[in-house]
């Protein structure tokens, strides 16, 4: 009862009494197309990165609460990756609903809205409730920093490029973008690159099976010449032999009659 008292009202429950944990918190997920691209390719890429893994958890704009029974403590952050945790819907991800493991890695892509404070109070939460790597990318000047965890506290890491240890990936800045490649050094790409790749791939499957049933049709084709010339043949032997015979016939008759030896 006493932290129901130190808890807002309009997060508690009329009827139940439960806290309330708001699944959104009001803003809009990115403030331009720009925006909403960089947020979208990143976490895109790295839920194709750990697809396979059921044990990897990626979300973006998901509300985290580090803390029960303080609705009022969370944050946001453009994208999340919390390794040990089950892949699947969630509204918002309450930690201690989670075995308490918090999200080890955090991306943030600076908008213009995004205030020097409060990018520092995300530093210090991610500092604070567990974060083991921290990311953030500045689009619109083309920076990109990044803080690792060591000997308890988030220090910046090398300037780009830089690996990920937990990721395994790699960020770098090249002609003032962020390019990021899997452990395989493939790139991510937005989702219009995907699509593009995908029409390409199935561009190129669609011809290498029209090149194979073009091969196919000259293979039967060639099997019926083939098959038209041995029927020749057969008709050409065939013709021979009942000429043969019946000039073997004929001596027959001229050798009874006598007329030949």
């Amino acid at each position: 009862m006493t932290i129901l008292q130190t808890i807002p009202p309009e997060y508690i429950d009329e009827l139940t009494g439960e806290i309330i944990y708001p699944e959104s918190d009001g803003k809009p997920m990115a403030e331009s197309t720009a925006h909403f691209k960089w947020i979208t390719t990143l976490q895109g890429g790295l839920d194709a990165l750990f697809a396979n893994q059921t044990d990897v958890f990626v979300a973006g704009d998901l509300l985290w609460y580090p803390v029960e029974g303080q609705p009022t403590l969370c944050v946001a952050p453009d994208i999340l990756v919390a390794f040990g945790r089950p892949k699947g819907e969630r509204g918002c991800y309450k930690q201690w609903e989670e075995d308490n493991i918090p999200p080890q890695v955090v991306v943030e892509v600076l908008s213009k809205g995004n205030h020097t404070s409060e990018m520092l109070d995300k530093l210090a939460f991610y500092q604070t409730y567990g974060v083991q790597e921290y990311y953030l990318y500045d689009y619109l000047k083309g920076r990109f920093h990044a803080w690792h965890r060591h000997q308890g506290f988030l220090q910046p890491a090398t300037a780009p490029p830089c690996q990920s240890p937990l990721l395994g990936v790699t960020f770098d800045i090249q002609d003032m973008q962020l390019k990021v490649f899997n452990p395989n050094g493939t790139p991510f790409l937005t989702y219009l690159e995907q699509n593009q790749q995908r029409e390409e791939a199935m561009q190129q499957k669609n011809e290498a099976l029209q090149q194979k049933d073009e091969a196919l049709q000259q293979k039967n084709e060639a099997l019926q010449q083939k098959s038209e010339a041995l029927t020749r043949e057969q008709l050409a032997l065939a013709r021979e032999q009942a000429v043969l015979a019946e000039i073997a016939q004929l001596k027959a008759l001229l050798r009874d009659k006598g007329l030949i030896d």
